[in-house]
């Protein structure tokens, strides 16, 4: 029953984020929209966390999923991309570095922001 429950949960905030996508004029993708509105409703204390740990567990882990229609999209375009490879390796190397540096500050901001609450819980 939980996982039936984090199910429509999830799907919920999905169908409200490509509703807010719509309403905006597309400009953010739906499910961009839904994680967000997901996300501030777990901050809001909304929705529980255990009423979607046991869903998002497994679709975290079975992620690879997620990706086989895009790598059949890549194998049915491949003649478009195999005439600019050049400019496809650059355009993946280039977004790869951004979003690992991207990463890598958040996560760095992330832990000088815990590390000063727990500093202020100290005192």
């Amino acid at each position: 029953m939980k996982t039936i429950k984090g199910i429509f949960i999830i799907l919920l905030f999905l169908a409200l984020g490509n509703i807010c996508s719509w309403c905006i004029g597309n400009f953010i993708p739906g499910s961009v929209c839904g994680m967000v509105l997901l996300f501030i409703a777990l901050l809001c204390r909304i929705i529980k966390e255990d009423d979607i740990r046991t869903t998002a567990d497994f679709l975290t882990r079975n992620m690879t999923i997620f990706f086989i229609p895009a790598s059949i999209g890549i194998m049915e375009q491949w003649g478009l991309i195999s005439a600019n490879i050049a400019g496809w390796l650059c355009v993946v190397f280039l977004s790869t570095v951004c979003v690992l540096a991207v990463t890598g500050l958040a996560e760095e901001c992330f832990i000088r922001m815990s590390g000063r609450k727990r500093k202020e819980a100290e005192k």
